[in-house]
């Protein structure tokens, strides 16, 4: 049983079947090589979106100078080594025109240098360079887009030596979406470099009102967007968690290697968190199985928010191997409860998350029986403090505390 504030209230079971359908699917997402756990890294676009104004703001202003400050911090500062590998521009990095022989390129005065030599830059530091294009004939912000040119644009982003792209979908519909996700696809693939393909196709195809066929986008991309932008701001980030909560159209099934649900960028580091909400994103992200692209400015990281992104214990259930996405499985009051398998085989992840906003913390007393872990007998830990709590028999009664728009995470590992 669990009980909440004095109200008991049965949190009904997950069974061992349901994980197996959850990871059946593994067999069709997109083989090419990469993306075996979620991808983590930086992405230039909830921070710093469209500021090209390097006159005026030439430290903030997106430009190769941007990107190569952050890699220069992620490499010094531990971003790096705890798997944040990916240094990904998003939109605005484009010339207003393609060159004479209908190549890509980018704005000279913010990218001098070009983008080999800043694939170079970031491939010196063991980093990787993510960029950004459209599927239609315009980017969203109005620069040249890859409708009519995917293959020349794929052939061009591996000349170059990018690493990921995100392949927007501002311009399109919903048949251009069906046969130009798959194009791109295949078109990447074709240039023989291993190049992490993010897609924004369910998120558009429902806004246009399509129903996204979740099994064939996992076919064709390693990560896709199921939502609109995420925001700096604790509404945005518990928006995010709820739609997946939610699971329309059960898109959680197609999760795992090689295959991400994104909900977007982590915004951990801004200014619209407080601390548990920052530990709420990144708890949530992790129990998600979601890619980690953080969107702040690493040369101006609060220590505390640092300390929570470079948490390796939450980053290691993020990282799992099994990649299979946590899901919600009970709602009480303000509380959510969520499981994640993860190694060793028969061990969870669990979070508590708490979206009250009341003054004190909510007490939450539950066995392990309760959420649907009923194999044996199981150690106990809280992950970000790497406090033991004890071991427990499925049916042994535990108590924990979770704060207001903040979490609790365990990990319960087999004995």
């Amino acid at each position: 049983m669990v009980k909440l504030l004095g109200h008991n209230m049965l949190v009904h079971l997950m069974t061992v079947a349901v994980w197996v359908t959850l990871s059946c699917h593994h067999g069709d997402a997109l083989d090419n090589g990469v993306a075996r756990t979620p991808p983590m890294g930086w992405m230039s676009w909830e921070r710093f979106e469209c500021n090209t104004n390097c006159d005026t703001d030439p430290d903030n202003c997106i430009s190769e100078k941007l990107l190569m400050q952050m890699a220069d911090v992620m490499a010094a500062e531990g971003y790096r080594d705890a798997g944040y590998e990916y240094v990904a521009i998003d939109d605005c990095w484009l010339a207003n025109e393609r060159d004479k022989d209908g190549h890509l390129q980018p704005e000279p005065k913010r990218f001098p240098s070009g983008m080999k030599a800043l694939a170079d830059y970031m491939h010196d530091r063991g980093l990787k360079l993510g960029i950004y294009e459209d599927i239609g004939s315009k980017t969203c912000a109005g620069f040249p887009g890859s409708r009519g040119h995917m293959r020349d644009d794929a052939n061009t982003f591996a000349r170059w030596g990018v690493d990921m792209l995100k392949f927007d979908g501002c311009g399109g519909d919903v048949g251009l979406y069906e046969e130009g996700y798959p194009e791109m696809s295949r078109y990447l693939n074709e240039t023989g470099r291993h190049i992490v393909y993010s897609c924004e196709w369910p998120m558009y195809e429902s806004a246009q009102g399509g129903k996204p066929n979740y099994v064939k986008i996992a076919k064709y991309c390693n990560m896709f967007r199921d939502l609109g932008d995420i925001y700096d701001s604790w509404g945005s980030v518990l928006g995010m968690i709820d739609y997946f909560g939610d699971d329309p159209g059960n898109f959680t099934r197609v999760a795992g290697p090689g295959a991400w649900n994104d909900p977007d960028q982590v915004v951990i580091g801004n200014f619209g968190l407080s601390h548990d909400q920052e530990r709420a994103q990144m708890a949530l992200w992790a129990i998600m199985a979601s890619p980690m692209l953080v969107s702040a400015d690493f040369r101006k990281m609060p220590a505390s928010s640092k300390a929570i992104l470079l948490n390796k214990y939450v980053i290691s259930i993020n990282q799992d191997p099994l990649g299979v996405q946590g899901r919600r499985i009970k709602e009480m009051g303000k509380i959510s409860a969520w499981t994640k398998p993860v190694l060793p085989t028969g061990s969870y992840a669990i979070v508590f998350l708490n979206a009250g906003t009341g003054g004190y913390p909510s007490k939450v007393t539950f066995t392990m029986a309760d959420l649907g872990i009923e194999r044996g007998k199981y150690s106990v830990m809280e992950v970000f403090e790497q406090t033991q709590i004890g071991s427990f028999a499925p049916n042994d009664s535990i108590s924990c505390f979770v704060n207001p728009t903040g979490v609790y995470l365990m990990r319960a590992t087999i004995l």
